[in-house]
């Protein structure tokens, strides 16, 4: 439930050899793991306390500020729509400190204009961040992605650029809808 409130440490044999600001993933799951009672800027709050950084309100509030929140700061987070839930779920993932966010399916049930929102946060952020993204809007990732790797049931089926992807008959089949010929 507080997992994503404490960066994942990455476990594997070479960790020393990876970059510092690489070391700490941050997970966002697609179900809402907010405290509903708190205020947006108090659910930050906890996740930068969470990760090390005590009670310190003014960088809960940088966090919301760059998930585009810092006007919504007092609010009960039962009073968010859905999409300032999710943004208020990156702000989190952004107070742990992480080097890399793990984001399993940030647009899904959102409204195209706050899904849109989402996508430009997500623009913004990749400057600062490393981000690994599980989405099933193909557009979204398009606009999004420096890489991609298209999964049908487990197993790889395309790798490389965006463009290279958007043209893969398989891709094309699998998640734009296409059937052969078409």
């Amino acid at each position: 439930f507080l997992s994503h409130l404490v960066p994942l440490r990455l476990t594997m044999s070479r960790k020393s050899s990876l970059p510092q600001d690489v070391k700490s993933v941050s997970v966002v799951l697609t179900p809402d793991s907010l405290f509903p009672d708190f205020t947006a800027l108090e659910n930050v709050a906890l996740a930068v306390q969470g990760a090390g950084g005590g009670d310190d309100r003014e960088r809960a509030r940088v966090e919301l500020d760059a998930v585009g929140l810092g006007d919504r700061a007092d609010r009960l987070v039962r009073a968010l729509a859905h999409g300032e839930r999710r943004q208020l779920e990156l702000g989190l993932a952004l107070a742990t400190g992480a080097g890399v966010l793990l984001l399993d399916e940030p647009m899904a049930g959102m409204a195209p204009d706050e899904a849109a929102r989402i996508v430009g946060l997500l623009q913004t952020l990749k400057r600062r961040r490393t981000i690994l993204l599980v989405e099933h809007d193909m557009e979204a990732v398009f606009r999004l992605a420096d890489r991609i790797s298209t999964l049908v049931y487990g197993r790889i089926i395309a790798s490389g650029l965006p463009d290279e992807i958007r043209r893969h008959p398989e891709v094309r089949r699998a998640y734009l809808g296409e059937t052969a010929g078409t």
